[in-house]
């Protein structure tokens, strides 16, 4: 069953993604070679909590931390671990959630660690474009599908691989609520968007291959090809004016440039 949301508890969604941007922000600050994932799920934990709120992430399905941290080739949920040091080159998408007031946030940012490959750099320009692009179709009205497709069209326009396994979703006092919101999919079909909808868009996109292959440790996906993959993550609230992006990625590159 799909939510519809009042304004009041968009209000309470807008307050729990803005402090996922500002834990964003903050995790970013701390971003560079030679720090581990779980020093930076270590200050992401204590800035949520700092803040009133609780890390939706810990506990979820048995996930043991704060954040995914996933390196280069890993599309998502990369467990945060001492061993995981981040060298010059790299790139790190981190997904972070918090729980508050009954509400969830949820948003992801792919960082560059250093300074990172050219081609590198165009796949994370690519890929958070793709999510601007989805997000212009999250008008009352369309339906899913035109958010898939504006997502699939760019990034394949580029040669890049748009993920299938895994995909956007509802977002309420669940962090995971219906609709699913893939990043692919056919213009004018699946579920009527509607206002009071509050949905992730996550373009989860490779620099080769579409094809993943999932972790031993049963939460880690990654390119099947090894090449590096790209997440970005919007909340998004459907009203009778257009998409209300709840999530400021703003906060998060004012922190990376100063």
């Amino acid at each position: 069953m799909i939510h519809l949301k009042s304004q009041e508890e968009i209000e309470i969604l807008r307050e729990n993604n803005q402090l996922v941007s500002l834990t964003l922000a903050e995790v970013g600050r701390h971003v560079r070679p030679g720090v581990s994932t779980l020093e930076l799920d270590r200050i992401a934990e204590e800035f949520i909590r700092d803040h009133g709120a609780e890390p939706s992430f810990l506990g979820y399905s048995g996930y043991p931390n704060t954040l995914c941290t996933s390196i280069n080739e890993v599309v998502v949920h990369g467990i945060p671990s001492a061993k995981a040091i981040l060298r010059e080159g790299d790139i790190l998408s981190v997904d972070c959630g918090t729980f508050m007031k009954g509400f969830c946030g949820d948003s992801a940012y792919t960082f560059a660690v250093g300074e990172i490959a050219p081609e590198v750099a165009e796949l994370l320009r690519v890929t958070k474009e793709a999510l601007y692009k989805g997000v212009a179709q999250a008008v009352a009205g369309h339906r899913i599908g035109d958010i898939g497709n504006a997502v699939q069209e760019h990034a394949e326009s580029y040669g890049y691989g748009v993920v299938r396994e895994m995909v956007g979703h509802g977002l309420g006092r669940r962090m995971h609520e219906e609709p699913e919101v893939p990043n692919y999919g056919a213009r004018g079909r699946g579920p009527l968007l509607k206002k009071g909808m509050v949905l992730c868009i996550e373009p989860m996109i490779t620099m080769g291959s579409r094809y993943v292959v999932f972790d031993r440790d049963g939460w880690g996906v990654r390119a099947k090809d090894g090449k590096p993959a790209a997440h970005f993550e919007f909340a998004v609230a459907i009203t009778a004016d257009g998409p209300d992006v709840l999530t400021d990625f703003g906060v998060i590159e004012k922190a990376l440039n100063s």
